[in-house]
């Protein structure tokens, strides 16, 4: 009987790429572990209730949570074990070292998964530390897991798919949405996204920002502002809005720190979000025993995290000597399916950055 605390392979994350990791290497034999900090599985994917969109095999037509729940029943059939309320804080060569009940566990894994995910990134201005002011993701939390709306008129800054999308859910949960603001001087979500917000009567203001926030210990109004070519206030084009609410949609960062810790090898990539471990065409770092997959690589849709995802799972379950005559093939249906998820003029950017990295990792 094998130990309870030994796994062919160990995935720290319960997201949309942990759990489609997860699912490949134990449909082909891997004795394999799921463990995540939070008290239920599947990441952002139970917070999105929109419709996924692209192709048939990405799920078009399907909202998030679904998927989320399909992930987990066929994880549940492929006889994933998965840990919640468990912290990984530390990776030792083969072991992994987990925070579980107050009590500290450590497992042995023939291969790591990391699939962490991204934070959301904070932008500061006088005002910004009141209550009232929070992330996006934080908003879409509370309205679409918790029922709980946070306010009832808000400001929300940052014109890229998560603003756009979280702005209409308000709307739905019966928010007011006085205003998308964005300082570039385009949109930099998709257009169908947008389409929906301007229908609904919602002004998106580009070439504009937050120059503070007021309120007597509380959000009470935002100041605007538009901004010149160089980004800096035009003088005398402040205007104000009585809003108790403001939304920060201003991008993800990979969470990497046990990616560091481990000691991978990094490269900084601004289109990705910032510092990702450089990985190879199976998602290998450059340590041998250890992968990754998701937003940790570089931050992109769900579509493409279980993409990702599904690789990592074909790789590891491989180089542990399982399901070795399908893997090639397998990998390969893959890869065509996230280089389609890449493609057009919002994919060809991450294309060309997971271009860089493979080319890098080839180098090393």
């Amino acid at each position: 009987m094998a130990d309870s605390n030994t796994f062919d392979v160990v995935i720290v994350g319960a997201g949309p790429a942990g759990l489609a990791a997860a699912i490949e290497t134990a449909r082909r034999g891997a004795r394999t572990l799921v463990v995540d900090e939070n008290g239920k599985p599947g990441g952002q994917l139970f917070k999105q209730i929109h419709k996924f969109f692209g192709s048939h095999e990405h799920r078009a037509g399907i909202r998030g949570f679904e998927i989320g729940r399909q992930l987990l029943a066929d994880a549940a059939a492929a006889g994933v074990t998965v840990w919640l309320d468990s912290v990984v804080h530390g990776l030792f060569e083969n072991k992994v070292a987990i925070l579980q009940d107050g009590r500290q566990v450590t497992v042995e894994a023939g291969r790591i998964i990391l699939a962490t995910g991204a934070t959301e990134n904070a932008v500061a201005f006088p005002g910004s530390t009141l209550p009232g002011v929070m992330g996006a993701g934080a908003i879409q939390t509370m309205i679409n897991v918790h029922r709980v709306l946070p306010g009832k008129r808000f400001i929300m800054l940052g014109s890229g798919n998560v603003g756009l999308i979280v702005s209409y859910q308000l709307m739905q949960a019966g928010a007011e949405v006085l205003a998308l603001v964005e300082a570039m001087p385009s949109i930099g979500g998709y257009g169908v996204h947008a389409a929906k917000i301007r229908r609904a009567g919602v002004p998106i203001l580009v070439g504009t920002t937050i120059s503070r926030a007021f309120g007597d210990g509380k959000v009470e109004g935002v100041e605007l502002a538009s901004v010149g070519p160089d980004f800096k206030t035009i003088p005398g084009s402040q205007r104000t809005l009585a809003a108790d609410t403001v939304g920060l949609a201003v991008g993800l960062s990979p969470l990497t720190e046990l990616a560091w810790m481990a000691g991978c090898e990094f490269v900084f990539s601004p289109r990705l979000g910032g510092h990702v471990p450089l990985h190879d065409e199976n998602m290998r770092t450059t340590l041998p025993t250890l992968y990754v997959a998701g937003d940790i690589t570089g931050v992109e849709e769900a579509s493409t995290a279980m993409e990702e995802g599904r690789l990592a799972g074909i790789a590891a379950a491989e180089s542990l000597g399982l399901a070795t005559e399908q893997a090639a093939a397998d990998k390969d249906a893959v890869r065509r399916r996230i280089d389609v998820l890449r493609s057009g003029p919002f994919g060809e950017g991450r294309r060309t950055a997971k271009a860089e990295i493979l080319k890098q990792r080839a180098m090393r």
